[in-house]
């Protein structure tokens, strides 16, 4: 098997040790060691650990899941939904079950706090960002923007908390049996609901 040439593997070290142990709490040192190299030959690579966690952030940006995932027909309320919780389940898989986009969400996670960057990034990819991104979608299923924000969060909410939760899981599996559950019983209310009402609604 071809060995990744070395940029390629600082930034999978640096970013494996950023989503431990923070940024700031990672020297160019800790990436040079669990390489096995000397720091003189980590920086014919990288001048900077800030030029790292740039690539990486740029490596993010590359790999993000397509929004086009999303797209769903409203004309067919049920099959909406369906698409719906399938792409639901796709970002939660891309953001626990993926090496590289399971640790840069931890980074983000992290560094939220001490990198307004970082901070926009997290809101972009893990809080605002897919509220704002599902929101339409379910005022067309609603016909109602304030009962669609309302459905978002109640939808979106959970599965939010979820991330925290497979973190710390020692069976990631249970985590996306909840995952599963949760959009399940969530369809079949606001099914059950368009049937009484002849469109998705909040009671």
């Amino acid at each position: 098997m071809r060995e990744k040439p070395m940029k390629q593997r600082i930034l999978e070290e640096a970013l494996q040790l950023f989503a431990q142990n923070g940024y700031t709490g990672t020297s160019m040192n800790d990436i040079a060691t669990k390489l096995g190299v000397t720091k003189a030959a980590l920086y014919k690579h990288y001048k900077s650990k800030q030029e790292i966690l740039d690539c990486i952030i740029a490596k993010a940006a590359e790999c993000e899941l397509p929004k086009e995932a999303a797209r769903v027909d409203v004309g067919d309320k049920a099959a909406a939904f369906e698409q719906i919780k399938t792409y639901t389940k796709e970002q939660f898989q891309y953001w626990t079950s993926e090496e590289f986009p399971s640790c840069f969400r931890r980074v983000l996670t992290l560094e939220q706090y001490r990198d307004p960057r970082m901070a926009k990034l997290y809101q972009r990819y893990l809080a605002k960002g897919p509220v704002s991104y599902m929101e339409p979608m379910f005022e067309q299923l609603t016909e109602d923007s304030q009962k669609a924000r309302q459905m978002v969060l109640d939808f979106y909410g959970p599965i939010f908390l979820l991330y925290s939760i497979y973190d710390g899981a020692e069976e990631k599996q249970s985590v996306m049996d909840i995952l599963e559950s949760h959009v399940d019983s969530f369809s079949g209310i606001f099914q059950q609901n368009a049937a009484g009402k002849g469109k998705w609604a909040i009671a």
